[in-house]
Parts: C-alpha cells; structure tokens; sequence
C-alpha cells in the first residue's frame, strides 16, 4: 500500500550545488553550471551557455531564502499569507506545486 506524502509536515532546503543571488527588487536568481559531456557538446556546437539562469517569481523569491532546513511547508506557508494574503491563494496548493517542482530539478532537498 502507497503511502500518500504530506507536503505541509516536509521540511525543505535549498541545494547548496546551485549559487543563488537577489536583485534590488527581491528576485532571486539560481545559477546552473551547465557541465559534463553532453553540455560540453552542446556549449561548442549549439553555442549553449556555460551557465543556465533561472529567476523565481515574485512569490518563490520571498520563499526561497525562508528555506533554512528547520521551517515545514506549513510554517513557510504562513508567511506568505503574512506577506502576500489573499494574492497567493489557492496558498498550499501552490505551495505544494512549487516546491514540487523546485524538488524535480534537484533545487531543493527535503530535511524532513
């Protein structure tokens, strides 16, 4: 029998493996080095980037430094609903796609 997941009681951490800076306007940006054989190939024939950047929204950016490895997706939750209120809603099931997401590129962890 599959046990369904909770994402509200996970505890998520930003992967240390990809640098991250925030513009003046809040915007975080996460740097993905583009390595290995493939990349390689890809960067001398299709001109490919060493580096792919990708910028979080709005909310993801508010999030993203929040993610400290001890706060659950509930806690986080609740401080966005301090931050952005009714403008973030459908709250978790946002959140829960998000950090869905950000776990399918390898950006975050799960401590929990």
């Amino acid at each position: 029998m599959k046990q369904s997941v909770n994402y509200l009681d996970k505890v998520p951490v930003r992967n240390e493996k990809y640098s991250w800076t925030k513009d003046d306007e809040g915007i975080v940006t996460l740097e993905v080095l583009n390595k290995g054989f493939f990349h390689f190939l890809a960067q001398k024939l299709l001109k490919k980037p060493p580096v792919t950047y990708v910028h979080l929204d709005k909310l993801g950016s508010f999030i993203w430094p929040l993610m400290d490895g001890v706060m659950d997706v509930h806690q986080l939750g609740e401080k966005v609903e301090e931050q952005f209120g009714e403008e973030a809603h459908p709250l978790y099931e946002r959140l829960v796609q998000y950090f869905r997401i950000l776990e399918s590129y390898n950006f975050i962890l799960w401590n929990k």
